[in-house]
């Protein structure tokens, strides 16, 4: 009986993974695909305003989701902002913070520490992340969109070659 309650708990955790974790290889946890039009946001910004899907218009858009917990999300956004946000803020670009799961201080804590200076919205439920991912993904995304509102670009986690590859789209797409 000992021996097959181990063998039963072994499974379940071997299990567990596949259960609450949706992410895959195809999907990487998200619930949209490059060429799927952004679906309609209302975005809390930190400094109190409300921006939408219009404020996007004629702009290449980066949205990125983030966490005080998130120690990756902690080593990329100094990333995003010095080979990013500086590069591109005088163009028709757009770079936006989304902050989830936090308290308003504590996000707004998180941003001081950090230093970033581009644009943050707070998620506190993550509803937004949800418009995006599946049940049980993790955080540290970003998501580039095209002037015409489409989704171009997912990434997951913060990976050079990846991050660099987000990167050179951008480029492209604001130098059309």
């Amino acid at each position: 009986m000992i021996i097959m309650n181990r063998i039963t708990f072994f499974l379940l955790l071997l299990a567990f993974p596949l259960i609450f974790v949706p992410q895959n290889e195809e999907n990487r946890g998200y619930r949209v695909k490059v060429g799927d039009p952004v679906p309609p946001l209302t975005l809390q910004m930190i400094n109190g305003e409300i921006w939408t899907n219009k404020d996007f218009i004629d702009k290449t858009v980066v949205i990125q989701f983030t966490g005080s917990w998130c120690s990756v999300c902690k080593k990329e956004m100094p990333e995003l902002e010095s080979r990013v946000w500086q590069n591109y803020k005088e163009k028709d670009f757009l770079l936006i913070g989304i902050d989830i799961k936090d308290t308003r201080d504590r996000m707004i804590s998180f941003i001081e520490k950090t230093g970033v200076t581009y644009p943050i919205a707070w998620d506190p439920e993550a509803e937004i992340f949800d418009l995006f991912t599946l049940k049980g993904a993790g955080v540290t995304r970003n998501i580039v969109i095209n002037k015409r509102g489409e989704i171009v670009f997912l990434t997951r986690l913060f990976e050079e070659k990846e991050f660099q590859a987000m990167i050179d789209k951008i480029d492209e797409l604001v130098n059309l």
